[in-house]
């Protein structure tokens, strides 16, 4: 039975997994009610298991029941007369439940294997979760009656005090520490040291996190609530059964935290009155703890708007998250934006728009300040002279996008200079041998950071494959983004097409495709004298005139064809405040389409192609406007009153 329950467990998560067995319970609500059920009976068989234990060591088990403990509730066997057993038979009695959890799960695969019912496998996980809760030995679960029979102690919570004061120096000779074996006090001694700081901390985070619970639980019941009056609504009593159930589970937890803190504080005030007894000082000293305990749970608890404030999906519930949750607001106040955490900032929206909310929030993209070259930092002295006066390469509050690999394709176009425009253009044709990994990437990026200007980049790939290759991962990037721009234009565009061969192209074939792409070339090298609405279109018409010629070449059609949405990134700057846009797989382009300007061209002459995925080689041209001259360097010209297009 066991080695059938460990290959079972193996099965279902290293193997088959859970992913259409979850699938599967949550589109028939009525298959997870059935695995509740069966978990719910799974836990007083494991009783049962205890029990049987008993009774195999020759001892006399005791009645069944079922209670709260903790904040679940929970069956109990009596077992006390197997206090008469040896330590084997009182260990196998402690794990004599874990066995019929075992049990349980391999009848449950013999069910699927008899059904198909994947819904029926989680019932295994439940039975492993339960083992292993069980196994826990902080609390008088089976790991701790396991732990307790093995060292010989009943009640190990009865030796938290003398371990703990055995552990002083001047207490080591005191009898009371020696009265277990030294193995023994050992391990007593390192479970009293593990569970007392665990029980304390976790009764803190309880008392702390509470009025979270309470929010979280509130609207999690309000929205089963809704859904169970719709599925009322409808007629679907297992629907309906699902969502009563639903508000059980979120309620009990609730009820339970709230009885255990109830409970403990009326312990304390209690014990304490009791123990001061004729003792008018001591009384006055310990009421008075008592009153700073509860003024402290009345600062934590106090409604201030973020208190009782629901978990969101976006929080990570770190332990320094529920901390800093009851941290006066004084002293959270000013706290930076930083990854990860939360924070507070400025931001603008427009008049009119629908501002987020904690509990619909909106997804932004924060630019974070960098430091300039040559700024003075605070408290430091101020940059000199010539460090103000230069000026810096890169202004932009992010990262410059890394170099293009050596089988990539990258055209960049960064303006920072008022009224004027800056184009950047690569065009490249991409050979891939068979066998070899193809993880070529067309990225087109658009920065602007200037009045009155204009930044276009164009990105044109074309990807040939020829024979088997297992690993196909091309990339198709556009980024434009306009920072502290006024009435400025940012376009970017990325267009790949990736083909599959199964031989080389033959001799007309490759002519005709070698003319085509000096066609493109000669195209690209002039793209700044056609208007941005047409550049997405005309690319498209090459991508449709290269698939034509290679399939037309392919004689036992063994062609596929992979064709990148364009991705275009438009981004404009009609207002001083930084505004960034990023796409993938979509355009990029603002009102305004640019005039003929500067232009940095890199494009494959026609003809000349590399093999073993290299790109062909690029060229870069610039030009001030109007004229058309291709020589060297890079010029800036103003940029056009009116539209180009």
């Amino acid at each position: 039975m066991t080695a059938a329950f460990l290959a079972a467990c193996w099965w279902v998560l290293m193997v088959k997994g859970l992913g259409s067995a979850t699938h599967e319970a949550f589109e028939q609500p009525a298959l997870l009610l059935l695995i509740l059920a069966v978990t719910i009976l799974s836990a007083g068989f494991h009783e049962f298991g205890h029990a049987a234990a008993t009774r195999k060591g020759g001892a006399t088990p005791g009645a069944m029941g079922a209670g709260l403990y903790l904040l679940w509730p929970a069956f109990f066997t009596d077992v006390t007369d197997s206090y008469r057993l040896g330590r084997g038979g009182r260990i196998r009695t402690d794990l004599g439940g874990l066995y019929f959890n075992a049990i349980v799960a391999v009848a449950i695969m013999g069910l699927w294997w008899a059904t198909g019912f994947d819904a029926l496998l989680l019932v295994v996980v439940t039975q492993i979760l339960q083992m292993v809760r069980q196994l826990i030995p902080l609390v008088k679960y089976d790991g701790y009656h396991i732990l307790a029979d093995a060292t010989g102690v009943p009640d190990l919570f009865q030796r938290i005090k003398p371990t703990l004061l055995g552990i002083l120096p001047w207490r080591w000779g005191n009898p009371e520490s020696k009265v277990l074996k030294p193995w023994a006090r050992t391990v007593v001694t390192v479970w009293v040291l593990v569970t007392v700081p665990v029980l304390l901390f976790s009764m803190v985070m309880m008392v702390l996190s509470l009025p979270r619970l309470l929010a979280t639980g509130w609207a999690s019941a309000g929205k089963q609530q809704e859904a169970l009056a719709a599925s009322l609504a409808t007629g679907d009593p297992v629907g309906a059964a699902v969502r009563a159930l639903a508000i059980v589970v979120v309620a009990v937890p609730v009820l339970g935290v709230l009885y255990i803190v109830v409970r403990l504080l009326r312990q304390l005030v209690t014990g304490l009155w009791q123990k001061t007894r004729g003792k008018a000082v001591q009384r006055t000293a310990a009421m008075a703890a008592v009153a700073a305990l509860l003024a402290g749970l009345a600062w934590a608890w106090w409604p201030d708007g973020g208190t009782y404030r629901p978990v969101q999906a976006y929080e990570r519930g770190t332990l320094g998250d529920a901390t800093r949750a009851v941290l006066p607001k004084p002293a959270r106040a000013g706290v930076a934006l930083r990854e990860g955490a939360s924070g507070q900032t400025v931001a603008l929206w427009p008049a009119g728009a629908v501002k987020p909310t904690r509990d619909k929030p909106q997804l932004s993209m924060v630019l974070v300040p960098v430091a300039e070259p040559g700024a003075a930092s605070p408290g430091g002295d101020a940059p000199s002279a010539a460090a103000s006066a230069a000026a810096p390469s890169w202004v932009f509050p992010f990262d410059r996008p890394a170099a293009p690999a050596a089988d990539g394709n990258q055209a960049l176009a960064v303006n920072t200079t008022d009224g004027s425009v800056k184009y950047s253009v690569a065009f490249a044709l991409v050979w891939a041998d068979d066998g070899e990994p193809v993880t070529t990437t067309n990225e087109a990026y658009a920065f602007a950071n200037c009045s009155g200007c204009a930044a276009v980049a164009v990105g044109f790939q074309v990807v040939l494959i020829v024979g088997q290759t297992n690993v196909i991962v091309p990339e198709n990037l556009s980024a434009a983004a306009n920072y502290n721009c006024l009435d400025c234009l940012t376009y970017a565009l990325a267009s790949q097409l990736v083909l599959t061969l199964d031989k080389p192209l033959d001799g007309d074939s490759r002519q005709q495709l070698e003319a085509l792409w000096a066609q493109i070339a000669e195209y690209g090298r002039n793209i700044q004298n056609v208007p941005l609405s047409e550049i997405q279109a005309t690319l498209n018409g090459y991508k449709e005139q290269i698939t034509a010629i290679v399939k037309g070449a392919s004689v036992s059609g063994g062609t596929s064809v992979a064709t990148s949405p364009a991705a275009v990134s438009p981004s404009s700057g009609p207002t001083p405040a930084p505004t960034s846009t990023l796409a993938q797989d979509g355009p990029s382009a603002t009102a305004d389409a640019p005039a003929p300007a500067a232009t940095q061209v890199a494009t494959a002459p026609a003809g000349q192609y590399m093999e073993s995925g290299q790109p062909t080689s690029s060229v870069d041209y610039a030009t001030p406007a109007p004229t058309v001259d291709y020589g060297g360097g890079e010029t800036a010209a103003p940029a056009p009153t009116s539209s180009a297009g």
